[in-house]
């Protein structure tokens, strides 16, 4: 489906159903709040990366403004609705100070491979155990999506870009169990270096070995 949307490009990546705080002090980007809030319109929050702003981004609604400050500032509270690619990019959106563009919004699927999951909750476990995060891994996986858990798997900026750019379910959960099964033996390699370290120096009680 394809729409124009006023566009607010941040250094991030948000993903449909996340929630995302705002502290607008920028006039061109009051501007575009005000629209959104006034036109009961939504906005997208395109991924600005590598020095440009990339065709990927994420379509926001705009839940409630939780405070205005004197000099026209505002704290904003929004969430993520779906994906978008932009397919042309408008520097200033017509008669605007903000920037906007023709967008194609995607089609999600979110049909799910259980035993895909089934193996990213289990490594998840085991990474957060590693870390000292069992609690995190409690509140995030009672039943969770790949976007869920986006954020707390450790991914880059342009890690997160690419699965942000994936139209269904199932290629993120291979996406996402791929890093995972890189990562976690990694930090379990670590955190098994850094128990051997702090043994050293301290008075040991072995058993020598029968020979």
């Amino acid at each position: 489906m394809a729409k124009y949307l006023p566009l607010f490009p941040l250094s991030i990546v948000v993903f449909p159903g996340e929630k995302l705080n705002l502290h607008i002090f920028e006039p061109r980007y009051k501007q575009l709040v005000l629209d959104c809030i006034q036109n009961d319109k939504t906005f997208g929050i395109p991924t600005f990366i590598q020095n440009s702003v990339g065709k990927y981004g994420t379509e926001m609604e705009i839940l409630q403004v939780e405070k205005t400050h004197e000099n026209g500032e505002m704290d904003i509270r929004t969430k993520g609705i779906s994906i978008f690619r932009i397919e042309l990019f408008d520097k200033m959106a017509p008669d605007r100070l903000y920037a906007g563009g023709e967008v194609e919004v995607f089609e999600d699927s979110l049909e799910e491979d259980i035993v895909t999951k089934l193996k990213i909750k289990e490594l998840l476990e085991k990474l957060y155990t590693s870390l000292g995060l069992q609690k995190l891994f409690t509140d995030l996986l009672e039943d969770f999506k790949s976007y869920d858990i986006a954020h707390h798997l450790g991914l880059s900026t342009e890690q997160e870009y690419t699965l942000l750019q994936l139209r269904t379910e199932v290629e993120r959960q291979e996406a996402i169990l791929q890093h995972l099964l890189q990562v976690v033996p990694i930090i379990q390699a670590t955190e098994q270096l850094k128990e051997r370290v702090k043994q050293n120096g301290h008075f040991k009680n072995l058993t020598p070995p029968n020979f």
